[in-house]
């Protein structure tokens, strides 16, 4: 998760929403204010220029009574009291005279006393001149652009009007006042929203600190880390919500921890599982698989994620998605190649949501190659053992049947049939103790007498019996090692291995052949290699020789006598006895058949 930053952090706009409404407040206060203030002060400065043009209007005119009562006939007598009046003025008054009803100016302040005399030009004057009340006009200087406040005010002597007061007040100075009233005000809300700042700043981190803490909180949950806490501050909403999230986080680890123990059960049974489990999407592609199904169809997981499990399976030319959605019987996989057979059989069943639509499938995948080999070897082994029986029993019937008929009286031909017949059972009756000897092996039921035995001693006494009951023209050659390697061996079982190998090499061996007997230790074990210089098999046949009524040769292995069994006796001999057996072979260069023994430990 990315750090907030400071500007968009819930801090800031605390703080900046705080300091804005404060700044909003202020600003309206001093607009207010200073809308106010000004407003009064100059209401208070017109009330106090008014009410000072009155005086000084009372007081000229009560001069004028006075020169006029004095009977003084100097014309400037009246002037001079009039100009008396004047002396003691406010200094920010501009301009002040005093104008007679002729329109003429009787007196003046310093700055005017050069128009003392003349006739006035002002239009205020003009226009004023006859009125009888006080006047009051705001204008501005249009040479120094000075604001002034000018008051016309008429003056009365005994109740008869004499005249006009004239007078002009800057009030610069009052707007100056304002200013500085302003510049307070600003400075004041200057300050405020520094101190506002600092207080919001502190105020939103008791607010925010919780959520900070909350926010990493939820970062650590998301990462798996359950462990930390909100620390609670005070018991307000904030802390509240705190209790509330960490009891939140609480549950939450508690669930998680249930959830991954029930996803360790459910991988480790998903592991070690001896099917294969396949699960899809709705759209039928794959989202998850185990290891057997890796195994079972020799991918990788990660390389067929995402993938149709009709191209996984590859059953794209046969079914769709819909169909197995509809599937109730299972469908057998042929995955086999030129080396190896591979049948595998997949079950479906469908995934619905809480809702009852379908949301995907699971496959289930079962390897049912050895239960179809085992199918077809029994097929096999009850059509081999009916043919095998079949024969002889078609031919005694028929011989049985000529003897029937009359052949019984010609001694020579009844003779003959006898024989057949008599060869006939003796095959049928090692066929049925070679089964026998087989159904025992299969159910365990016999028992192996292990005897210390000199090996080399043990084989030259075999080779020794079918040197001296050949028939056919055919050379032994021993290449036994010196000395003596005893084994623990069951000797009448070992006896018939070795009888039978031979026998078979004997068969199958041409006249003037060589069976080849030699022996090599190997380690803590013996290898016997007994060959041939027979026909040989061919190397696609060589892995099923063990098998049970397998014959390369059918027809020259009934005409030698053979039942298809005597090898895989062999095997289950040898491997009860803690040894291996198998044959190398290459077509018309002969047969040799290997078998491995362990030596006594106390010779080993």
């Amino acid at each position: 998760m990315n750090k907030v930053g400071f500007f968009k952090s819930i801090q800031f706009k605390v703080v900046l929403i705080y300091t804005l409404l404060i700044l909003l407040a202020m600003q309206l206060i001093g607009v207010y204010f200073a809308d106010r203030v000004k407003t009064i002060t100059l209401d208070s400065f017109e009330n106090s220029l008014e009410s000072q043009s009155q005086l000084i209007a009372w007081n000229v005119g009560e001069a004028i009574r006075q020169a006029q009562e004095s009977n003084v006939e100097d014309p400037n007598h009246v002037a001079d009291q009039i100009q008396n009046q004047l002396l003691e003025i406010d200094a920010n008054i501009r301009e002040i005279e005093v104008i007679d009803d002729n329109m003429v100016i009787v007196a003046a302040d310093e700055k005017h006393r050069d128009a003392v005399g003349k006739r006035t030009t002002n239009q205020l004057v003009v226009q004023n001149l006859s009125s009888t009340s006080t006047n009051k006009f705001r204008r501005a200087d249009r040479s120094s652009g000075e604001r002034i406040d000018i008051v016309t005010t008429p003056i009365m002597v005994d109740n008869h009007r004499y005249g006009m007061l004239y007078v002009e007040k800057s009030f610069e100075n009052v707007y100056e006042q304002l200013q500085q009233i302003n510049q307070i005000l600003a400075t004041a809300t200057i300050f405020a929203l520094l101190v506002t700042a600092i207080l919001g700043f502190f105020l939103a981190r008791t607010i925010t600190r919780p959520l900070v803490q909350m926010q990493r909180q939820v970062m650590a949950v998301s990462q798996g880390n359950f462990t930390r806490k909100v620390q609670m501050t005070e018991p307000d909403e904030i802390g509240k919500l705190a209790t509330s999230f960490n009891n939140m986080t609480l549950k939450l680890r508690e669930a998680n921890a249930t959830t991954e123990s029930e996803r360790r059960k459910l991988k480790s049974v998903l592991t070690f599982m001896t099917d294969g489990v396949i699960a899809t999407d709705r759209k039928g592609n794959v989202v998850l698989m185990n290891n057997r199904s890796e195994q079972l169809l020799n991918v990788y997981r990660h390389d067929v994620t995402g993938n149709s499990i009709l191209d996984l399976l590859k059953i794209r030319k046969d079914y769709k998605i819909m169909d197995l959605y509809n599937m109730e019987n299972s469908i057998v996989l042929d995955f086999s190649t030129d080396d190896e057979t591979i049948l595998l059989r997949a079950n479906f069943s469908v995934v619905k949501k809480d809702s009852g639509l379908a949301n995907g499938l699971i496959a289930v995948i079962h390897d049912v190659t050895e239960q179809e080999q085992v199918d077809m070897e029994r097929r096999e082994f009850v059509a081999n053992v009916s043919h095998e029986l079949r024969t002889p029993l078609t031919t005694m019937k028929s011989y049985l049947e000529a003897l029937q008929d009359g052949a019984v009286e010609d001694p020579a031909l009844a003779s003959k049939f006898l024989g057949v017949t008599q060869r006939e059972t003796e095959r049928m009756i090692r066929l049925v103790n070679d089964l026998l000897q087989l159904s025992r092996l299969d159910s365990k039921d016999y028992k192996i007498h292990l005897e210390r035995t000199d090996y080399i001693t043990f084989c030259q006494s075999i080779m020794d019996r079918f040197e001296m009951s050949k028939k056919q023209n055919i050379e032994f050659v021993r290449q036994f090692p010196k000395g003596s390697f005893y084994v623990l061996i069951d000797r009448d079982k070992l006896t018939q291995v070795i009888d039978n190998i031979i026998s078979n090499a004997i068969k199958y061996s041409p006249e003037g052949g060589i069976i080849t007997f030699a022996i090599r230790r190997r380690g803590n074990k013996i290898r016997s290699m007994i060959s041939d210089q027979g026909v040989g098999i061919p190397k696609e046949n060589l892995p099923k020789i063990f098998n049970r009524f397998y014959r390369v040769d059918r027809a020259r292995s009934r005409k030698l006598g053979g039942t298809g069994l005597g090898l895989a006796i062999a095997k289950e001999m040898v491997e009860a006895q803690g040894g291996e057996i198998w044959a190398e072979s290459d077509w018309n260069r002969g047969t040799t058949i290997h078998f491995i023994l362990p030596l006594d430990r106390r010779d080993s």
